[in-house]
């Protein structure tokens, strides 16, 4: 029997397991077995990690630290980070089942967030106001705003670390990282990293556990004073309600059914592709899958000739083996919810093209690149996230038709759109209500650009240099540089 890993969370400085001493079992969705143990942070680690946090703010040499200094942290943690990369990426295929070939290119490229960040850090700056009273001199300054409740899924924790723990950083808050209850260990291996990089004890706390109490007592904490949490709309909602008790500054990514909108003069070797990156890299799992794929109807059948030529090619296995093109879903919860859905819409006159199965023969959380043409827009599965490797396919005549489709959906955060028409590329990406729209590419991001939803895959921006201001508030200060008295308040002249 293979050695279970047992990890501890970081708190004010300090490698420590839960008060009460309970774990949760984490599983290796490529075998089915477990492998790790995680700590069930109680209410009272929770609080402890957040009043960790708040002192680190107001007292600790964090606080007295320049932005300079700040920056020169953040430097080395990027440098730290681009060398554990191989590592960390081993800890979150095993953890999540993801492709070994994609989380340490990940881990590596992440390392550039922060160098990002790093450089940022000195350059938030306030304003003079041309003010209209005389004798005064007024500007601005930006300051932290204080704690940041930070919650982050499994899916692509250390990305989704970066963006926050970057700018939140280089503002000088400081952050309580909670880590999804399913496959935590690569945050809690990072953590080792925040250590290395000089930051001072409670600057970075982490901790581990479920919803409740864990989730809830950090985003309801009244010394919490900004919350940013990725995750589904359910849990959105009790932080919305959570935060009602301290006032804290929200920003929700929610996650999305993104269209990927093909026409007839597109390149349908590039569109094709895209569209199998889309949808089936990560196994699907990924807020901006294009799960929603719209073919112009005099390409469509060469385009699904070779995407499902290609589907039906995908090497289904061991994410951390070479050969492997696409490995497990995470969790039996995701595998069972995608069976039903696809149950579903086939009673509503969907067509499975390929896959919709588990493939034969394996043992793990393993599932099917599947493809589904679906007859109507009212089919339930056409705006539901699977969050797995499941593309819903229908055809389309117009331009108005495509964009009525593309925004008759819930979500909003992601959109792609295949076309040579360089007009058209405009006209659609203007058209369609989503916080991100890639024109003949996907999926590609950068600490440059930001990201985010509209409508019910969330509201606020990550990444970019924007995105530090969201994680400070501006101080306005008036200076009189005159030399008279201030004039009676009780004459009125």
């Amino acid at each position: 029997m293979a050695e279970i890993e047992h990890y501890t969370m970081l708190i004010d400085g300090d490698w420590t397991g839960a008060s009460d001493g309970k774990v949760f079992d984490s599983v290796n969705p490529t075998t089915g077995k477990v492998w790790s143990q995680i700590p069930e942070a109680t209410a009272d680690d929770v609080n402890r990690a957040v009043k960790a946090a708040h002192r680190a703010f107001t007292a600790g040499p964090w606080a007295s630290m320049t932005p300079t200094e700040r920056g020169k942290c953040l430097r080395r943690l990027a440098e730290l980070l681009a060398d554990q990369s191989e590592e960390l990426g081993r800890i979150e295929s095993v953890d999540t089942g993801k492709m070994l070939k994609e989380t340490k290119w990940q881990a590596k490229y992440i390392a550039e967030f922060f160098q990002f960040y790093a450089g940022c850090a000195d350059k938030i700056s306030g304003e003079t106001l041309p003010i209209d009273k005389p004798d005064m001199f007024v500007f601005t300054k930006r300051e932290p705003l204080g704690v940041v409740a930070a919650v982050v899924p499994w899916n692509s924790q250390l990305f989704l670390v970066a963006v926050k723990l970057g700018p939140a950083l280089a503002a000088g808050n400081t952050v309580v990282l909670k880590a999804s209850e399913h496959a935590s260990a690569a945050m809690l291996a990072f953590g080792r990293l925040i250590e290395e990089a000089g930051f001072p004890p409670g600057v970075v706390n982490i901790v581990t556990g479920h919803g409740d109490p864990c989730g809830k007592v950090l985003t309801a904490h009244p010394l919490v004073a900004r919350i940013s949490f990725t995750g589904g709309p359910g849990a959105a909602r009790h932080v919305l309600e959570n935060s009602k008790n301290n006032f804290a500054e929200v920003s929700l990514e929610l996650g999305g059914k993104s269209p990927f909108i093909v026409f007839d003069d597109a390149n349908i070797e590039s569109a094709v592709n895209a569209s199998i990156a889309g949808i089936f890299g990560a196994t699907g799992q990924s807020c901006v899958a294009g799960s929603r794929l719209y073919l112009h109807e005099d390409i469509a059948d060469e385009f699904l000739d070779r995407m499902t030529r290609l589907a039906k090619e995908i090497r289904i296995g061991d994410p951390l083996a070479d050969e492997t093109q696409m490995g497990p879903l995470c969790t039996s919860g995701q595998r069972d919810t995608i069976e039903r859905e696809i149950d579903h819409a086939i009673s509503e006159g969907a067509e499975v093209l390929t896959g919709g199965k588990r493939p034969d023969g394996m043992d793990g959380l393993f599932f099917e690149p599947t493809i589904l043409a679906c007859p109507r827009q009212d089919l339930r599965i056409v705006d539901t996230e699977l969050f797995g490797p499941v593309l819903c396919v229908q055809r389309f005549k117009t331009e108005d038709e495509v964009i009525a489709l593309a925004n008759d959906t819930e979500h909003g955060l992601a959109a792609g759109i295949f076309t040579r028409d360089s007009a058209r590329s405009l006209r659609m990406a203007n058209a369609v209500r989503a916080g991100i729209v890639w024109v003949n590419t996907y999926r590609v991001v950068s600490p440059i650009a930001e990201f985010g939803g509209v409508k019910g895959s969330g509201y606020g921006r990550e990444s970019g240099f924007q995105a530090m201001y969201d994680y400070t508030r501006p101080k306005t200060i008036w200076m009189n540089t005159s030399d008279q008295p201030m004039a009676n308040p009780f004459v009125m002249r």
